[in-house]
């Protein structure tokens, strides 16, 4: 049988997404690399042909002529993935489509009633290594989906909903494709060719604005230490990779382990690795070991969630207070050359504009390398959503395109949903402005950093003078609204 997966190619408006970081969707790699060998996988990730999508399918897709297709949203990415699914029925009409990811998963139930799934024939929730694999099977061989677990298919009646399947058992995964199956290329960090990498899955953390705990429940499970390394062989020896993204949850939620891993990278003496990963402050600031062992394994850059100057606001988010552990989290790791791009979040519902402001200078304070700064968002299923709405903060329930981070679907008890989307954007460029890597962000960084501050820079800072000059504020936010609107706009799937 042949399948071809497909992630997404909808990308948040921030220039690092847009044109800087592109990596490769691990999700559809792994369930692709877990479908039994008699089946013919192909991968296709579309945030490599954003401007050709409608060509590119039909060309591929008539050439493969797959009789599986999968596609894997997030929320923000799903009205992209049902275009998708109805251009691929108008190219290969016989074809069966299962969607699956973060969206499928919350909101089954919801979107199998909405009549919204014209062209998709099945669903899957939660993990889908082996519900897909299973689902391959059955439709190979003719045999009842009945038995598939966490499948939701339909027929004449409407749509059936298989139990949940256990959690997978990360011992028994193969590895992820990254060969010649993988039909599409290119993918860099700041024009470094990179890979992906996971050795966990889940966090224990109890954050009220994430959705984690549907998809995995609330548990963190670790690959053992010998497959992490088989699968960083591969993309060390067989890709020719040296920068890889670790896209745990939370790697660090166990220390000890991340020592014992550390150690074993040591041990394998990978010349000009580069790893990067995304951790919690606390973790962090309680293990300066683990942090120690982290850099020389080859650990570089580390994403700390630290979200809000606020104790209110940290409280209502589900983090604690965690300020002084975000100022040490980001010491230590200064300490020992890694750089640290600080997780940021705006509009919780007792902010203003000092609030604001207050935000952004803590950035400053803390002397993080980047700041990567969202606003509130009311993704399905959070507590944080439950909450907002009782409270009648959510001004946009319903339109799932702008839940990516940087459009405001919320209200604050003093601003405006439009207010507090203008005033994310001017304190920013107001507060922290133009981005000035330290020593060690423009060693990493080489020749791209250096043109970004001599070349980019001084000219975005000459245009975006002349431009205050003529339109003023308002009007510069405003064409970067439409900037923003177009982003993801696919002229090719309307």
């Amino acid at each position: 049988m042949k399948v071809v997966l497909i992630s997404m190619p909808d990308v948040v408006p921030i220039i690092i997404h847009e044109t800087a970081f592109h990596l490769p969707n691990l999700g559809i790699a792994s369930i692709g690399g877990n479908i039994d060998e008699e089946h013919d996988v192909f991968l296709i990730d579309l945030i490599r042909k954003r401007r050709s999508i409608k060509k590119y399918l039909t060309k591929t897709l008539k050439r493969i002529n797959p009789q599986l297709v999968g596609l894997s949203a997030m929320a923000w990415q799903y009205d992209t993935c049902l275009k998708i699914s109805r251009l691929i029925k108008t190219i290969i009409p016989e074809v069966k489509i299962v969607i699956g990811g973060y969206h499928a998963t919350l909101m089954a139930e919801e979107i199998a009633e909405s009549g919204e799934l014209t062209a998709v024939d099945f669903m899957i929730r939660g993990e889908g290594e082996e519900p897909c694999r299973q689902l391959v099977n059955a439709l190979a061989q003719g045999k009842s989906l009945a038995a598939v677990p966490s499948l939701s298919c339909k027929d004449e009646y409407g749509w059936h909903h298989n139990s949940r399947g256990e959690t997978a058992d990360l011992s028994r995964l193969q590895l992820p494709i990254r060969d010649k199956r993988r039909l599409t290329s290119g993918y860099h960090f700041i024009y470094h060719k990179i890979e992906v990498l996971e050795t966990s899955r889940g966090c224990t953390r109890s954050c009220s604005f994430c959705s984690m705990n549907h998809m995995y429940g609330r548990t963190f499970r670790t690959y053992p230490i010998s497959r992490v390394l088989k699968d960083l062989d591969a993309i060390y020896y067989q890709q020719k990779v040296r920068w890889v993204f670790i896209v745990d949850d939370n790697m660090v939620l166990s220390p000890k382990r991340v020592i014992a891993l550390c150690k074993a990278i040591i041990a394998r003496q990978y010349k000009g690795l580069h790893l990067m990963v995304q951790a919690d402050c606390i973790s962090i600031a309680q293990n300066e070991e683990m942090v120690s062992t982290m850099a020389e394994a080859g650990f570089c850059s580390v994403f700390l969630g630290i979200e809000n100057v606020s104790k209110k606001n940290l409280a209502t988010a589900g983090k604690g207070n965690i300020r002084s552990s975000s100022q040490k989290a980001v010491d230590i790791c200064h300490k020992y050359g890694l750089m640290v791009l600080a997780g940021l979040i705006f509009g919780f519902p007792d902010d203003d504009e000092e609030d604001i402001v207050a935000n952004y200078r803590f950035y400053n304070d803390l002397g993080a390398d980047a700041a990567y700064c969202q606003i509130l968002t009311p993704y399905p299923k959070t507590a944080m959503r439950r909450s907002l709405l009782a409270d009648k903060l959510v001004t946009n329930p319903d339109d799932l395109r702008k839940y990516n981070g940087l459009w405001a679907n919320v209200r604050t008890k003093h601003l405006e949903a439009e207010q507090l989307q203008f005033l994310f954007w001017y304190h920013r460029q107001q507060v922290l402005g133009f981005w000035n890597p330290d020593k060690n962000t423009r060693k990493q960084g080489g020749l791209w950093i250096g043109i970004w501050r001599f070349v980019f820079k001084p000219f975005l800072r000459w245009r975006y003078q002349t431009m205050l000059k003529k339109i003023g504020w308002q009007g510069r936010y405003q064409r970067e609204v439409q900037r923003w609107q177009k982003l993801n706009a696919f002229k090719d799937l309307k």
